[in-house]
């Protein structure tokens, strides 16, 4: 009964031998399928990394771009708005020196019309790079009404030249 409890006991070793055996290649195994796997994961990321650094180099090259040609316009923008001021410089100084020359009554007349069509800005602006005098005698033939509204305007335009300087 000894020797049958040695030779199981012998048995079972072996057994428990062989399993450990088994289960130390298969650890050895699965070792080797997780380098191999890292490796894989590894390549690819490398692979995606190098992709994505191609894209960002691109998208930065197209911002550059873009920031460029937004620049580009917005100097043609304001060189262009430099352009109507001057034009418009132009045509205010032409104005004022038509109306300069002409006879008060007769600017007086063409200054009810505007302002009746709504236009007093336009005649404000005129009336801004007249000469003093030209003004005054002007002013004694507009209608009431407009002389008076310009006068007023004139008012505020002083009061807001004062409190900006």
């Amino acid at each position: 009964m000894i020797k049958f409890i040695l030779m199981f006991f012998l048995f079972f070793s072996f057994l428990e031998a062989q399993e450990e055996r088994v289960s130390s290649a298969a650890l050895i195994k699965q070792k080797i399928e997780i380098k191999e796997l890292k490796k894989d994961l590894n390549i690819f990321y490398n692979k995606k990394e190098k992709e994505y650094q191609k894209r960002k180099k691109e998208l930065e090259t197209i911002l550059t771009k873009i920031e460029k040609e937004k620049k580009d316009i917005q100097s043609l923008h304001e060189s262009n708005e430099q352009m109507l001021l001057d034009i418009k410089g132009a045509v205010d100084s032409k104005t004022a020196k038509i109306y300069n020359k002409m006879k008060p009554k007769i600017a007086a007349s063409i200054f009810n019309q505007m302002i009746n069509e709504g236009k007093v800005e336009d005649v404000f602006d005129i009336i801004l790079k007249l000469k003093e005098n030209n003004v005054t005698s002007l002013m004694k033939f507009l209608s009431p009404k407009n002389a008076s509204m310009l006068t007023q305007m004139l008012i505020d335009y002083k009061i807001d030249n004062q409190n900006e300087g």
